[in-house]
């Protein structure tokens, strides 16, 4: 399979079709082999709109979502940038490409040490994954720019929320049950005020520890 073919017809066919309209954007997902950030057995899968796999209940977001969630968010060249769930890195690798410093943390051990590596072994510097619960961000390194929750979630924690800065922006995909249709939504902070948007629907699988509370049965 030639993936830097599969690459750029993904950019052409799937994203630029469908909205997304960032040109640096569009560059940094032309550029980043996502072939590398997945195990073999699921490679044949980097290009197709859907997620893929990584074991554990662990996905990496479809492209097309992917895209259209960075493009929400509206990354700047200053931007300091939390992921919560790194998963294998490949979105740090991507908006490692616009904004000036990426966070990302994972809870999984063996996830984050593969993101780690791939990183480190495609030069994306400014791109650190943090092991720790996904649940609680990264406030150690707060307060950031753009938050992007990598994975659906039942609701956003007001502890994310909390670490934005003033003017900043969280993307989110949530689905309140599993049987729900996802809602990507843009969460801002704006003289204080939390306002949330919806940009799109879209259904991708919930992040571990974002699941929804099972309802209490008589």
């Amino acid at each position: 399979m030639d993936f830097s073919v599969a690459r750029r017809n993904m950019v052409e066919s799937q994203l630029r079709t469908n909205k997304i309209t960032q040109d640096a954007l569009l560059d940094a997902m032309r550029e980043v082999p996502r072939e590398l950030f997945l195990p073999k057995r699921v490679q044949h899968l980097s290009y197709v709109d859907e997620d893929a796999p990584l074991g554990n209940a662990r996905y990496e977001t479809e492209p097309m979502v992917l895209a259209t969630m960075i493009q929400a968010l509206d990354v700047r060249p200053d931007d300091f940038v939390l992921i919560v769930g790194a998963a294998t890195g490949y979105s740090a690798a991507v908006l490692g490409r616009l904004a000036k410093t990426v966070f990302a943390v994972e809870e999984d051990e063996t996830l984050s040490g593969t993101a780690s590596s791939t990183l480190t072994a495609l030069a994306c510097d400014n791109a650190v994954v943090v092991e720790g619960a996904l649940t609680g961000g990264l406030a150690q390194e707060a307060p950031y720019d753009a938050i992007l929750l990598n994975g659906a979630v039942s609701a956003v924690p007001e502890a994310l929320v909390g670490q934005l800065k003033e003017g900043g922006r969280l993307v989110a995909v949530i689905r309140e049950t599993d049987d729900t249709t996802g809602r990507l939504v843009l969460v801002a902070k704006q003289d204080g005020v939390v306002s949330e948007r919806l940009v799109a629907n879209a259904s991708i699988p919930f992040l571990s520890g974002f699941e929804p509370k099972p309802a209490f049965a008589f």
